[in-house]
């Protein structure tokens, strides 16, 4: 007698998790509006005199831990890091951006 053994369809997209993502939210320029609670040693100027968060020599935000690639301050980040929703539009092109850079 033949048993006939389960199996699981895979998903065809991958899944969209911050766990999963190469932080490519994190390569963005991010201004920083009025009373943000963002620490003073993640701050910068740009050109223009306005503040926004500092980026290190690889062009990724400072706060970003390069071991775990999450947010050190997800608490306090900044106000378009918050909005920056996963799975939005602008959230998809990032990673599709990324995506073609290393192929």
């Amino acid at each position: 007698m033949s048993q006939t053994i389960p199996h699981t369809q895979l998903p065809t997209e991958p899944e969209i998790s911050c766990s999963t993502c190469a932080a490519c939210c994190c390569q963005l320029e991010v201004m920083l509006f009025g009373d943000e609670d963002v620490p003073q040693r993640f701050i910068d100027t740009d050109q223009w005199g306005s503040e926004v968060m500092r980026r290190l020599d690889d062009n990724w935000c400072a706060a970003l831990d390069r071991n775990s690639m999450r947010c050190t301050i997800y608490e306090v980040r900044p106000l378009i890091c918050r909005e920056f929703e996963l799975g939005a539009a602008e959230c998809l092109e990032e990673r599709q951006g990324i995506a073609q850079a290393y192929r």
